[in-house]
């Protein structure tokens, strides 16, 4: 009877945060190059505050147009900062941080293709170089920059495989459909190291920085839920998962 009633009490508690408010449920659009971060940190968060994040990932240009025409998310995890800072201005929300910075690679699944340096752009021994489209995707933006300071954005611009975001370029080098391509490092990275093929860490000093910020949305300035995960990201578990993929805090 006393294990009975302590798994009921125990069930009873799983409802209520750790400030003592019910559990509840937050909406959150994320770019596609914080996937796998994202998932741990809301499985993290859900078993700490009792709060679920529902994720839905995408392009944050795609997620831009889908805020503006009245898509129910209460909070964006953008792939840069100046979509957050748009949507602020235009009234869409508020409480922006930057919860990471990202960094940009060149990556094959194939071992030894791409050197630590990046010669395999200038060899040119490829047909098809996988990218996200820039006009969407701030990683696909960062890339065309790197080309260009390069000098190799015409050469090889005829030879690009363009993703609409960062996944759909990973799962094009992934698949083989690209032999390389430019993804983001947290999608190749786990735990300090590389987790399979080859690939060149892009020098900072060839793009701007990715800083990608958070934005509580209008429809989520009043849920608790939210709030809290806001927080949460910004805090030291958190930070131990997004540093784990590669990013910087």
């Amino acid at each position: 009877m006393v294990k009975r009633w302590r798994s009921v009490l125990v069930g009873l508690l799983g409802l209520v945060t750790t400030a003592g408010v019910p559990a509840g449920e937050v909406s959150v659009a994320v770019a596609s190059n914080f996937t796998a971060p994202m998932q741990k940190i809301a499985a993290q968060f859900k078993a700490e505050t009792g709060h679920k994040a529902v994720l839905a990932f995408g392009s944050t240009g795609k997620f831009y147009a889908q805020i503006r025409n009245g898509a129910p998310f209460d909070m964006l995890l953008a792939a840069d900062d100046e979509t957050p800072a748009r949507l602020e201005q235009e009234g869409q929300g508020s409480r922006r941080v930057t919860y990471a910075i990202g960094k940009l690679a060149l990556w094959s699944r194939q071992p030894g293709l791409v050197d630590s340096q990046g010669e395999v752009l200038k060899a040119g021994r490829f047909e098809r170089l996988a990218l996200a489209d820039p006009k969407l995707a701030p990683y696909g933006a960062a890339a065309v920059e790197v080309l260009g300071k390069l000098g190799m954005l015409e050469t090889l611009r005829p030879r690009f495989v363009l993703g609409q975001n960062i996944a759909q370029t990973h799962l094009a080098v992934a698949s083989g459909n690209a032999p390389l391509g430019f993804v983001a490092l947290s999608q190749v990275w786990a735990d300090g190291k590389l987790r399979e093929g080859s690939a060149w860490l892009v020098p900072g000093t060839l793009h701007s920085p990715i800083r990608q910020d958070a934005i509580l949305l209008k429809k989520g300035k009043d849920n608790a839920a939210a709030t809290a995960l806001l927080q949460y990201l910004g805090g030291d578990k958190a930070a131990g998962i997004i540093r784990a993929y590669g990013y910087e805090r």
